[in-house]
């Protein structure tokens, strides 16, 4: 009960804080004063709370009151992973228990092939009917990929829980064939129901409702993390209230320094040669091409722990002690090996996932037809070295940074910050939730501008990140 009352009485600290500032107050107000802008937070809200109250319905035949195994089981890890991403629908054997983690790996498989298959390429440059025939493909390409998760789901549901928890498909101590084939069909159903949820937001809401539903999953287990991390701090007589405090101070620095990485972005100056047609003059102005600092997003991250959690497996099903012994110290994920291949691999997946999205002499080509030029670069081939130069430059402390944003919850979590807690220091799990929240503060900002109302920021506007996750 005390520490429940820490966490409450911290929130409301944050909270009163926030509201002594009269301008945040002043943009409250105008946000609700928007008919259009209040529809769609209200429509937002009602469809989380959908997806939420989903998280918590068990699977037909499931006993909830014996999910303590699984729950243990998703605590860290893989599954710890999927389980924060879900909202903790995957602990909960929830109809929602695969989540949009599917659609996600579908939509990165057809990213990847748009790369390397010139079908797909084809219909990236079709506009709008390409847009459509892609998001159609990558629906069908989820109905696959959850059709193949979900046996291995109500698998890892038998191992984990007794015989008496799975009921009344029961036969002989083992789940029935109707059992399996219902529980697979509600998964798909569930996935599929999670995913027309966030193209709904995305249609008649705020935000992308894709991304807006991972980061509510994310969030989703912040109270428990920080409920969990006060009692071993005050209860457990690990540190007490200063080492509590010092961590709260750390986390709002790493956070600050996220939105630095999000956010970061290198300014090309492009003059346009001057064009008078008849009384008319074209041209003649500067604009700006912004690079990013951190244009690779949080794929690098993504393809790290896949190729990570390779030797897990490797020594889940080896024989050899010579091997399991190797491949072990790759499996604790706050061991030093495990976290000096993981930061390597980050730093080459970001050179390469850059390298194969941004395209200089696509983007030198594009400037010399539209008659431009960068001042003192000739344009053609010196533009396109020139662009090349600059992309390494700022990918290097892109790399490194993002590196260590991904390595941040091991290092605070051997500094004895609780596990639960210090997946919030870093990792996708931040940086997904510092780009939804920017995209959709950009967003709202868009509505207020746009009739005649002050931003939310003093100076300057707020940029998100370009694309979904």
């Amino acid at each position: 009960m005390k520490e429940l009352l820490i966490v409450i009485l911290v929130c409301v600290v944050i909270a009163a804080i926030l509201w002594m500032n009269k301008r945040l107050r002043e943009n409250i107000r105008n946000i609700f004063k928007i008919e259009e802008l209040r529809k769609r937070i209200t429509y937002t809200i009602l469809i989380i709370l959908i997806y939420r109250f989903g998280s918590y319905v068990v699977l037909p035949g499931i006993d909830p009151e014996q999910l303590t195994q699984l729950q243990n089981q998703s605590s860290s890890g893989l599954l710890g992973l999927l389980n924060m991403f879900s909202g903790g629908a995957f602990a909960n054997a929830s109809v929602f228990a695969l989540g949009i983690m599917p659609y996600i790996t579908a939509s990165i498989i057809i990213q990847l092939l748009g790369m390397a298959i010139p079908y797909f390429q084809r219909l990236q440059k079709e506009g709008e009917s390409g847009r459509r025939k892609i998001n159609q493909i990558t629906r069908y390409l989820t109905v696959l990929i959850v059709a193949a998760q979900a046996p291995g789901y109500i698998a890892n549901l038998r191992a984990q829980l007794p015989a008496e928890a799975i009921y009344p498909f029961v036969a002989g101590g083992s789940p029935t064939l109707f059992f399996w084939i219902s529980s697979v069909i509600i998964l798909i159903a569930g996935t599929l129901f999670v995913m027309w949820l966030g193209e709904r937001i995305t249609d008649k809401g705020l935000g992308n409702g894709i991304s807006l539903i991972i980061m509510i999953g994310i969030i989703a287990r912040l109270p428990f993390a920080l409920f969990a991390e006060v009692a071993s701090r005050f209860t457990q007589g690990h540190g007490g209230p200063i080492f509590f405090l010092i961590e709260i101070v750390v986390l709002v620095l790493v956070i600050i320094m996220t939105i630095l990485l999000v956010q970061g972005t290198r300014k090309i100056p492009v003059q346009y040669a001057k064009r008078v047609v008849g009384n008319k003059q074209y041209g003649g102005v500067r604009q700006y091409i912004p690079l990013k600092v951190n244009a690779a997003g949080v794929m690098p991250i993504i393809f790290a722990q896949a190729i990570m959690f390779v030797p897990i497996t490797i020594a889940g099903f080896t024989q050899s002690e010579a091997m399991s012994g190797f491949m072990s110290a790759f499996t604790n994920m706050n061991g030093f090996w495990y976290n000096a291949v993981f930061f390597f691999l980050i730093v080459v997946f970001t050179y390469f996932y850059t390298a194969v999205t941004i395209n200089p002499a696509q983007m030198a080509e594009d400037i010399k037809k539209n008659g431009g030029f960068i001042p003192g670069v000739k344009p053609g081939k010196k533009t396109q070295e020139f662009f090349d130069d600059v992309i390494s430059r700022i990918t290097f402390p892109g790399s490194l940074f993002l590196g260590v944003v991904a390595i941040m919850p091991a290092i605070v979590s051997i500094l004895g910050v609780n596990q639960q807690f210090a997946q919030f220091y870093g990792g996708t799990s931040l940086l997904i939730l510092v780009g939804v929240v920017l995209d959709t503060l950009q967003q709202i900002e868009s509505h207020l501008l746009m009739r005649h109302y002050d931003g939310l920021t003093k100076s300057g506007r707020i940029k998100g990140r370009s694309g979904r996750i």
